[in-house]
C-alpha cells in the first residue's frame, strides 16, 4: 500500500507543478485564463498574487517529491513525514478552497483528490 501512496503523492506533486506553471509563469496566457476562468483584465490585475500562490504549489510539490525520494532511499521516517506534510498541506488547501468559494468547488475537488488518496494510502500502510 505504501507504493500506491507514493505513486499518488508523486502524481499530486506533478499536478501542483502544473498549477505552479499556470499561476506563476503563464497566468495571463489564454490557457491559464481559460483554466481559472479569468478575463485578461482580471489576470493582469492579479498577476503578482497568482505568481506568489504558484510558488506555494511548487514548494508543496518539492516537499512531497523529496519525501518520496527519501522514502525510496530507505529514510522511511523522514520520507513518510515529508510525504504526509506535502500531501496533507495540498489537501488542506483544497479544503479551504472548497469551503470558501462555491465557484471553485470543482477546482478544489480536482486539486484535492490525489492528495486525499495519497494520504489515505500512506496512513493505511502505516497502520497495517
Amino acid at each position: 500500500m505504501i507504493a500506491v501512496g507514493l505513486v499518488l503523492a508523486t502524481a499530486a506533486a506533478a499536478l501542483h507543478v502544473v498549477i505552479f506553471y499556470l499561476e506563476s509563469v503563464a497566468w495571463t496566457s489564454p490557457r491559464a485564463r481559460a483554466t481559472f476562468a479569468t478575463t485578461a483584465e482580471e489576470a493582469e490585475a492579479t498577476k503578482s498574487l497568482a505568481f506568489n500562490q504558484g510558488f506555494y504549489n511548487l514548494f508543496l510539490a518539492i516537499v512531497t517529491v523529496l519525501g518520496v525520494v527519501l522514502h525510496v532511499a530507505g529514510e522511511t521516517t523522514v520520507g513518510t513525514t515529508l510525504v504526509l506534510t506535502g500531501t496533507g498541506s495540498m489537501l488542506a488547501a483544497a479544503l479551504v478552497l472548497l469551503l470558501s468559494s462555491r465557484a471553485h468547488r470543482a477546482a478544489a475537488v480536482k486539486q484535492g483528490t490525489l492528495p486525499l488518496l495519497a494520504v489515505l494510502a500512506v496512513v493505511v500502510a502505516l497502520v497495517s
